[in-house]
């Protein structure tokens, strides 16, 4: 090979190498009238200093932490929490525990109780705010009143196991009412 061509071969990838750094450098800047744009992450000023945070002051941090906080409560504000779920959606997840069961101090019952327990808890939560309102779902809200007296605040398993009957009781009732008003879950 003659020194001419290693010569435009070395200048081609030069220049290739050029076009490749100006590229990246232009991504890097794009901007719009409100900042960077879209295709640009946003980076803290924080992330300039020193990653054992050094550079950064006490009154930076305290500021820092109080404008993300404003921001959550914006971000709060934009995106409330869900609320309860549709009833025939409650009632399908309590419907899932149907053919399931455990045996009380068989150390198999944990899983099974609590899930029973936070199904009926999300299904009377969902019957509390049907537009129908809930003198609609009277008798199955009156069984979780009952059944939340016994329980008394205590979701442990042991109290759980103890309650076994209590749990899987209201849970078949509220399906056996439930069944007989197909138009709540359909």
């Amino acid at each position: 090979m003659t020194d001419r061509i290693r010569a435009r071969r070395h200048a081609a990838a030069l220049a290739v190498a050029a076009a490749l750094v100006t590229a990246l450098a232009g991504c890097s800047e794009a901007t719009t009238s409100q900042g960077p744009g879209d295709d640009v992450p946003q980076v803290a000023p924080s992330v300039y200093e020193s990653a054992d945070g050094a550079g950064v002051s006490e009154a930076a941090a305290e500021s820092a932490g109080a404008g993300e906080e404003a921001e959550d409560a914006a971000g709060d504000a934009a995106y409330p929490p869900p609320g309860p779920e549709k009833v025939r959606d409650a009632f399908a997840g309590l419907q899932a525990t149907l053919y399931d069961t455990c045996t009380p101090g068989a150390g198999d019952c944990a899983y099974f109780l609590g899930r029973v327990n936070e199904e009926l808890t999300g299904l009377d939560a969902s019957m509390k705010a049907e537009p129908q309102g809930p003198a609609h779902f009277k008798e199955p809200l009156e069984w979780t009143a009952v059944l939340r007296t016994t329980l008394a605040g205590d979701t442990s398993t042991a109290n759980l196991e103890k309650h076994f009957k209590d749990l899987v009781g209201t849970r078949d009732r509220i399906n056996s009412w439930m069944q007989g008003h197909p138009e709540d879950y359909r």
